[in-house]
C-alpha cells in the first residue's frame, strides 16, 4: 500500500488538564491555552492524552474537551483526540463518539499484553473507520513495539498514519522506522523532547510537549530554516528544566501546569489524585526554573515584535 506523508510537521501541543478549586474542567481556561499556543505557531493539538492525566477523566469530561478544543481551533491546525482506553469496549465507545462530533484524527493508546490482543484492540478501533490514526509507542523502560510490527500495520492498515514513539532510547527506532517505510510514516516524539535536537537530526517530523509553546515553535523554525546553531543555543537554556520535569511523568504534570498557573492561564495548578507528591523543595525548585522560562518567552516575543 502506497502512502504519502501526513502533512504535520512542527510542535503539536499535548494539552494538560485544567482544573478548578472544585476540581471539574476550566474549558474556558483550556481554550486560552489553545489560544497561546496557536499565536505561538503550533501545528495541532493532542487532546486528551497521558500529559491530560487522562485515566482520571470522565469519558464526558474527554468529550467536552475534545469539543472545546475543536471550537476554538475553527480548523485551522489539526485536532488529534485521544482515545486512550484500558478496556476495548469502552475505546470503541469513545472513539464512535469523536467520529460523531467530526474529530476524524485520534491517537490510539492501547495496552500491550501480546501482539494477538494488541493487533485485535488496533483492528476493532480502525474497523470504525477513522481518517487518520495516530499510534502511540510508549514504553518508559524499553524499545517499545517491535519494528515489525508496525510496519505490518502501516502497510495494511489505510488509516495509520502517525506514530507517537516514546520509548528508552527513542533516537535509533526514530531513524529505523523512518528507513522501514520510506519516510512515509509520520513520526513524532513525546516523552524524548529532552533529546529534541537529536530529534531534529534523525528528520523526527513533530514534537509533542505541553509547554513552553513559543520557545519550542521558535527552536523548530530556527533549525528549520537552517540556523542550526542558534536553534540548539535556544534549547540549551530550556535543558536544566527538561531536566527536573522529565524526572517523571507527574512530575512534568506538576511543573507544567504550575507553569501555566503562573503564565495566567490556568486558574490553578491542581493535578487529580492520585499523583505523585510535589513537595516544597519541588515547588520551590519549579518556581526557579518557571521565572527562567517566562523571561526567556519574554525576550523571544520582544524579538519576534522586532522581525
Amino acid at each position: 500500500m502506497k502512502k504519502q506523508l501526513y502533512p504535520l510537521k512542527g510542535i503539536v501541543t499535548v494539552l494538560n488538564t485544567p482544573f478548578t478549586e472544585g476540581d471539574t474542567i476550566d474549558l474556558k481556561a483550556l481554550n486560552g491555552n489553545v489560544a497561546e499556543a496557536l499565536k505561538a505557531g503550533v501545528a495541532g493539538f493532542l487532546v486528551p492524552a497521558m500529559a491530560a492525566e487522562v485515566y482520571k477523566l470522565s469519558e464526558q469530561e474527554r468529550l467536552k474537551m475534545v469539543e472545546a478544543v475543536l471550537e476554538t481551533v475553527g480548523g485551522r491546525v489539526p485536532v488529534i483526540a485521544g482515545a486512550g482506553e484500558t478496556d476495548l469496549h469502552k475505546s470503541k465507545k469513545l472513539l464512535k463518539a469523536y467520529l460523531n462530533m467530526g474529530c476524524t484524527n485520534v491517537l490510539f493508546q492501547i495496552p500491550f499484553e501480546n501482539e494477538a490482543q494488541f493487533r485485535k484492540h488496533f483492528m476493532e478501533l480502525a474497523d470504525l473507520d477513522p481518517k487518520m490514526i495516530m499510534l502511540q509507542d510508549w514504553d518508559a523502560s524499553g524499545y517499545g513495539l517491535k519494528d515489525e510490527l508496525i510496519c505490518d500495520l502501516f502497510e495494511n492498515i489505510e488509516a495509520f498514519r502517525c506514530l507517537k514513539i516514546e520509548t528508552v532510547p527513542a533516537g535509533v527506532k526514530y531513524s529505523r522506522i523512518l528507513e522501514l517505510t520510506q519516510g512515509n510514516l509520520h513520526i513524532s516524539g513525546g516523552w524524548a523532547v529532552s533529546q529534541m535536537m537529536e530529534g531534529l537530526q534523525r528528520g523526527v517530523h513533530a514534537f509533542m510537549p505541553t509547554g513552553m509553546h513559543l520557545i519550542y515553535t521558535s527552536i523548530y523554525r530556527l533549525f528549520e530554516t537552517g540556523k542550526q546553531k542558534e536553534a540548539e543555543h535556544l534549547f540549551l537554556q530550556i535543558l536544566p528544566v527538561l531536566a527536573f520535569s522529565n524526572q517523571h511523568l507527574d512530575i512534568s504534570v506538576h511543573f507544567f501546569k504550575r507553569l501555566l498557573y503562573r503564565q495566567g492561564i490556568y486558574p490553578t495548578p491542581n493535578v487529580r489524585s492520585p499523583a505523585l507528591p510535589f513537595d516544597t523543595l519541588h515547588q520551590a525548585i519549579a518556581d526557579k526554573h518557571i521565572a527562567h522560562v517566562l523571561q526567556l518567552e519574554k525576550r523571544l516575543a520582544h524579538d519576534n515584535s522586532k522581525a
